[in-house]
């Protein structure tokens, strides 16, 4: 389908990538019907400040929005809050769950992923919740006030995002994770004991090669959880965070192609030329790994929709963006560039003691990530030195006294 013949966009979930498909369309100056569909009640709205901000009341509902009402009305985007159950491609239309349908001429699937759930007895009891929507943080949020014993299944993101909230507001936090240290697939070793060597001094306890049997509980509420290794620990709350799976089932029963999420092309679109994939669900190449690879992130949801939105107005170009991503965690904000896959040296700037910290990792002498804690010009520097191909290797960052930044600017 050539350009000049998208009249109407549809886009299928309404989170970062989905909103950000529709803003983009109208920054971009599409001038045919957007129609952004969500499963969930209200505007859109953002999700990074759900385990954070949010949860300690520092952000209300209307700072979690991404735009007013107003927004969609003044730009013409057509908001849809029900599910849809399935994609006609013969016929190019969507159809919602009260049974209407709605035709498009392109198809955006910005479908995100849902959390993997708990497989133990138990998991069905008040008091046991994962953390992925708004609904979620709004139960949570009144049961931290009261709350003294809470166990956090996962130690990755999620899971310290809200380690770091329940222990902030007085309440004993037992983390029990399978993996040998915090934040294993996503950060390097340094970087791990750092965020466990500040979580304890909060108090948490970081249970590793740990998981559970079972939660427990008493007339419907849960009381407590069994661990693997048979300990019985208490438990006023129970939150979980042990990954998320991509919603494929729409794209799989439309036929298309399925890779560990909707796979696409170098320029997001799936096998169907009038059906791109983006954000969390999405398989996509990676020039910086050379396999098909997904991300989880806000970066990657955006970036994303920007290409596709620039595409169907007649801008194509492969999907390159640098991912990077970030968490906030009591006074501990990391951010991290590029990918740390395969990664086989590192070099430590600064003190994980004094909260301050970079992490340069290499993979056969070529940089390929950065993580910094508390160091925001050095992430900054990182962004502009790895989107150009850098030079540094780890002998010149191993050098004392070497500043990143310094060598950034020389090295431009």
């Amino acid at each position: 389908m050539s350009v000049a013949s998208v009249a109407s966009v549809v886009i299928v979930g309404a989170g970062q990538a989905g909103y950000q498909v529709a803003a983009s369309l109208r920054q971009e100056g599409f001038q045919g019907e957007v129609t952004l569909i969500g499963d969930e009640a209200g505007l859109p709205y953002q999700r990074p400040p759900l385990s954070k901000a949010y949860m300690l009341g520092k952000i209300g509902v209307t700072n979690l929005r991404f735009r007013p009402a107003e927004y969609y009305a003044e730009h013409r985007i057509t908001l849809v809050n029900e599910a849809v159950s399935a994609i006609d491609r013969t016929n190019r239309r969507v159809s919602l769950a009260s049974g209407a349908a709605i035709g498009y001429d392109h198809l955006v699937l910005a479908v995100g992923a849902h959390n993997r759930v708990l497989p133990v007895p138990g998991a069905d009891l008040d008091g046991v919740f994962g953390l992925k929507t708004m609904v979620d943080a709004d139960a949570l949020i009144p049961r931290l006030k009261d709350v003294r014993n809470v166990i956090v299944i996962g130690a990755g993101f999620i899971g310290l995002e809200f380690a770091a909230v329940a222990s902030a507001l007085g309440a004993s936090v037992h983390v029990l994770e399978l993996g040998d240290r915090p934040m294993a697939r996503a950060v390097s070793v340094e970087m791990s004991e750092a965020f466990r060597a500040a979580h304890e001094s909060w108090g948490v306890h970081l249970d590793f090669h740990q998981g559970l049997t079972q939660i427990e509980g008493t007339d419907g509420k849960v009381t407590g959880v069994v661990t693997t290794d048979g300990r019985k620990l208490p438990a006023d709350l129970v939150v979980f965070g042990i990954g998320v799976i991509p919603n494929i089932r729409l794209a799989a029963e439309a036929g298309l192609d399925i890779d560990n999420g909707i796979k696409v092309d170098a320029n997001l679109l799936t096998q169907d030329p009038s059906i791109s994939a983006i954000g969390d669900a999405a398989a996509f190449p990676s020039h910086l790994v050379d396999r098909y690879i997904r991300l989880e992130s806000v970066q990657n949801a955006v970036d994303q929709a920007r290409n596709v939105a620039a595409r169907i107005v007649g801008k194509p170009a492969p999907y390159s963006a640098l991912p990077w991503f970030w968490t906030d965690q009591r006074d501990l904000k990391l951010q991290i560039v590029g990918l740390h896959d395969g990664a086989d040296a590192t070099v430590v700037l600064g003190s994980a003691a004094d909260k301050q910290m970079s992490v340069l990792c290499f993979r056969r002498n070529q940089l390929v990530a950065v993580e910094t804690l508390n160091r925001p010009g050095d992430h900054m520097a990182a962004r502009r030195v790895l989107a150009r191909a850098p030079l540094l290797t780890p002998q010149v960052a191993s050098v004392e006294g070497f500043d990143f930044k310094a060598w950034e600017l020389v090295n431009k």
